[in-house]
């Protein structure tokens, strides 16, 4: 890599600090411009078009870096929640896996992929996959909330009732929204 690009994207993050997105994405072109191939330019303005609402630049930019660098499982993360937010959830889940095999403790894509499965009502699948999350991230409140909620779904009151318990160890909040958001627990039986 050259000193000029390297000068262009070290000047995009000086602007980024500053909250000027708009020359920060000038500063990653040039260096884009210079050298096609600076993966890390490409991710950074990846993330510029996604903070700015702009998901299909978003999603070209990331898929241009993968196919620079296709072991870069935070990419292929990144371009994984970029497919959930647009409801495309295929997409989603297939992102996600690759993001999983290449790194299987990136606990943040098996919650994705959790959600896109069951997006898609694919609840054994999405149980599996916000189960390892969970395990990933123990003390993550959002993860064992939708695990809990996916046990709901499944109708599979008795393990609704272990998230709880085990959520009300460590976030009493969440414990109550789950409670809320699963009155009738079957066996479990309703709040109280």
């Amino acid at each position: 890599m050259s000193f000029a690009v390297r000068w262009h994207y070290e000047i995009s993050r000086f602007f980024l600090l500053l909250g000027k997105k708009e020359r920060a994405m000038t500063a990653l072109r040039q260096a884009l411009v210079l050298d096609a191939g600076f993966v890390p330019a490409r991710e950074s303005l990846a993330f510029l078009h996604a903070s700015a609402g702009s998901d299909e630049l978003a999603i070209d930019e990331f898929q241009k870096a993968l196919s620079l660098a296709p072991d870069h499982a935070d990419a292929w993360f990144n371009l994984g929640f970029l497919h959930h937010r647009r409801q495309e959830h295929e997409k989603a889940v297939a992102a996600f896996g690759k993001a999983v095999e290449l790194k299987p403790s990136i606990d943040r894509a098996w919650f994705g992929m959790g959600l896109a499965h069951r997006s898609l009502g694919r609840l054994g699948e999405a149980a599996q996959a916000l189960e390892r999350a969970g395990k990933l991230q123990p003390m993550n409140p959002h993860a064992w909330y939708e695990l809990g909620m996916t046990y709901y779904a499944l109708k599979r009151y008795d393990k609704v009732q272990e998230v709880i318990e085990y959520l009300n160890g460590f976030d009493p909040k969440w414990t109550r929204q789950l409670m809320h958001d699963t009155p009738d627990r079957g066996a479990a039986g309703p709040e109280t």
